[in-house]
């Protein structure tokens, strides 16, 4: 299957299938865990099961890794959450995370890459646990640190599938961000704070030497409103250079958060493109 329909796939089947996937929905989130699972798994991973409590139930990270070749102690995250927030089926926030996720893996499953990497699906990134340390990936960088894990950086996956190519479509937390950054929506960004602009710098060479997808990289103070809305913040708790990887959310999606987030409003030809940037990204650093 090529990668567009793989992710169109992926995201129909989170968002129309098993629908919206609240900290509420525990059948839902279940049944989300089980599907994240066997696609590892058929990829040929083993996959492990970080286990939490929030609020009296218990939720799970689901992990999967490709053991580097000649530097295997040094770990790069890839990561992105599987929640929603209860107005939405959530289509791109953050369905389409995932699917490239999934895809990712899969891309890369049996290729002799140097460093360790993780592909993690993230539990709790929604309110309530947002920004807290409830949310899945704080737990899951907490016990990184714990184990004193040599993390080379980590690549959060949010929203990933909106383009819009009409003139004006894209918008900025800062007005003069216009004069900088482009007007249409048609590109992908890669957002973190200034101690991850180095990491950002070397992921975005190999970014664009692997696609023709429009790149805009962003580093940051935290002042600049979106810039750590998502599991980098976790990873940046605990000092580990992380970036999200970005189609800039509500700046640019009209569906954001709400019930008309579908899998039809999505742009998978130019998904797949942001797949396979990064997956030059990976391969290269």
């Amino acid at each position: 299957m090529d990668t567009p329909s793989y992710l169109r796939l992926a995201v129909t089947k989170l968002s129309r299938e098993i629908g919206v996937r609240t900290y509420q929905d525990h059948d839902r989130l279940e049944k989300t865990v089980k599907y994240i699972t066997g696609e590892f798994a058929a990829f040929g991973y083993q996959v492990s099961h970080q286990s939490f409590k929030f609020g009296g139930n218990t939720y799970q990270n689901v992990i999967a890794e490709l053991k580097g070749r000649t530097s295997p102690e040094k770990v790069l995250v890839v990561g992105a959450h599987y929640d929603t927030v209860r107005t939405t089926p959530g289509a791109d926030d953050n369905a389409s995370g995932v699917a490239g996720l999934l895809r990712l893996a899969r891309l890369l499953a049996g290729r002799p890459l140097d460093k360790t990497v993780r592909f993690a699906a993230f539990a709790l990134e929604e309110p309530p646990a947002y920004r807290t340390k409830h949310m899945g990936s704080y737990h899951y960088a907490a016990g990184l640190k714990k184990n004193r894990e040599q993390i080379e950086g980590m690549i959060c996956l949010e929203m990933i599938g909106f383009f819009c190519d009409r003139p004006g479509s894209q918008h900025y937390p800062i007005p003069f961000m216009k004069l900088r950054f482009p007007k249409t929506g048609n590109f992908i960004a890669l957002v973190g704070n200034r101690k991850s602009k180095k990491f950002t710098r070397e992921m975005a060479e190999g970014f664009r030497k692997a696609t023709d997808l429009p790149l805009v990289t962003l580093n940051a103070p935290a002042i600049v409103v979106g810039i750590d809305f998502s599991d980098h913040w976790s990873f940046g708790k605990f000092g580990y250079p992380a970036f999200m990887v970005t189609d800039t959310a509500f700046y640019r999606n009209p569906n954001y958060h709400a019930p008309s987030d579908l899998p039809d409003t999505l742009d998978y030809i130019s998904m797949a493109k942001v797949v396979e940037g990064l997956a030059g990204a990976v391969e290269g650093f």
